[in-house]
Order: C-alpha cells, then sequence, then structure tokens
C-alpha cells in the first residue's frame, strides 16, 4: 500500500501482506506467509516469520521474535500458526513461538496485551486481552492466560498451568498449578496471598462483589472445609454472583490442582 512505509535496509519478502499505515523499520525481517494488520509498526531489528497474523495498530520493539518453530523436541517442521490480535505492544527482545501439531497447531494472543521486554509465549498458549507480562515473564507450552491477569517480572508457568482472569503473579513466582482468578499468587513455590483487592478496585469492581469473593476465599482457604465442601457452600450462599460462580467453575475444571 502507498501509505505503508518499508525501510531500505529491512527484508519484507513478495509473499507478505501488510495492511494501510504499516511501517517496518531498519533491519528487520518479514516472511512470506506474514499479514500484518492496519498500522503495525516494527520498530528495527524485529523477524517475523511463519505462518503469522497480526491484527491492527501492533508495535514491535527491536529484537522481537514472532512466529519461529517451537522449542519442542516433537516439532518436525509441520506447518503451525500464531495468530495475534490488534493494539498489542510488544517490547525489547519478546519472543513469540508457533504452535504444534500435538497441541492445537496454534498459538494465540487476543487484544491490548503489554509484553514488557524479554517476555516469552511458547508454542500453543492462549493469552487473552488486556493482560500484562513483565520484563522477563515466561510461559512454558499450552499455558492458558486469562483477560486481565498480570504475570510479575521473571515469574514462569509450568506448561499446562491456566492463570484465571484478574490474576495477580507477584514478580519471581514459580507456577506449577493452575492460578486463581481475582487472587495474589506469589512464590517460589507460588501461595495465594488473598484478593487481588488493588487490582480489582482499579478496573471498578463495586464492593459488593470484593466482598463476595472475599468471602470465597475464606470458605476456600481459612475454613476446615474440603474443597468440595466450601465450593457447595460457595454456590449456596452466593451463587447470584456471577465472579464467585466463574471462580468455582474454574477450580473445577483445573486438571493440575490449584495453588492454595
Amino acid at each position: 500500500m502507498s501509505s505503508t512505509q518499508v525501510h531500505p535496509m529491512a527484508i519484507v519478502h513478495p509473499g507478505a501482506r501488510l495492511g494501510e499505515r504499516c511501517r517496518i523499520g531498519p533491519f528487520s525481517v518479514v516472511g512470506d506467509q506474514v499479514q500484518l494488520g492496519a498500522g503495525c509498526e516494527l520498530v528495527s531489528h524485529v523477524v517475523i516469520q511463519g505462518d503469522t497474523e497480526v491484527g491492527e495498530e501492533c508495535r514491535f520493539f527491536p529484537f522481537s521474535s514472532v512466529g519461529l518453530e517451537p522449542q519442542d523436541l516433537k516439532y518436525h517442521g509441520e506447518r503451525t500458526r500464531v495468530r495475534i490480535g490488534s493494539h498489542n505492544l510488544f517490547r525489547e527482545c519478546c519472543t513469540v513461538h508457533s504452535g504444534t501439531a500435538g497441541g492445537g497447531g496454534v498459538t494465540s494472543i487476543g487484544d491490548r496485551n503489554l509484553f514488557m521486554a524479554y517476555a516469552h509465549v511458547a508454542h500453543d498458549c492462549r493469552v487473552g486481552c488486556d493482560t500484562v507480562f513483565a520484563n522477563a515473564a515466561t510461559l512454558a507450552g499450552h499455558v492458558v492466560v486469562e483477560n486481565f491477569a498480570v504475570i510479575g517480572a521473571f515469574s514462569g508457568v509450568h506448561q499446562f498451568c491456566r492463570i484465571g482472569a484478574y490474576a495477580y503473579i507477584g514478580g519471581y513466582s514459580v507456577i506449577t498449578q493452575d492460578a486463581l482468578p481475582y487472587i495474589l499468587t506469589v512464590g517460589n513455590r507460588a501461595r495465594a496471598f488473598g484478593i487481588n483487592v488493588i487490582g480489582l478496585k482499579r478496573r471498578a469492581f463495586p464492593e459488593q462483589t470484593l466482598n463476595a469473593l472475599k468471602r470465597a476465599y475464606r470458605l476456600l482457604f481459612q475454613s476446615k472445609l474440603t474443597t468440595s465442601r466450601a465450593l457447595e457452600q460457595m454456590e449456596q450462599e452466593m451463587g447470584e454472583v456471577q465472579e464467585v460462580v466463574y471462580l468455582a467453575s474454574f477450580i473445577k475444571a483445573t486438571e493440575r490442582g490449584i495453588i492454595k
């Protein structure tokens, strides 16, 4: 497109599809199967390869690498994909790897996410919308990160784990089981430390909802009830609170167990 700017020292394959107003900075490389939406910017020294589709208004800072082969010994060159939404920001040295045949073949990222320097999204991960990955936050393969979650600096998430919506993972944490939505999870190995009150207030959660989540937390972790009995009690007392219902369903769906 005439409105798209490609620096003379960038390499863009003729098969790549660039939307309007894209800006491809010097020493960047765009492969033949790449699609960039309108307004995307590769600042410089960015590599985007493979079957990778990016939405509108995404920015990639120097040394970001997106769509390359996964770091999985079971991968043998099969065609897999990366799908990225709109208005995402990838700071310096971020890496996003393509999927594997055994994991569904797709690594997906939603909209309006912030990936700070050195953040890593491995093969077959599914990242929602409005998340924040602080510096060097790292996902192993097949991880699910739900909307509005925050993963602190230098934290690592084990493969096949889930990070619930509005969860806050503190810096330098090691996540080996599912981290519950709405809850502060911190440490190596990680533990739950109460409701993410500050984060939820910033997202304008009403006081009534916060109180219900606090009550649910007490039933789960500070009472003498078993998890199954606590879930029953939560549903009896607060079954009309959408967030409590979601928290209960998240726990019931766990395959690796939850962080307590």
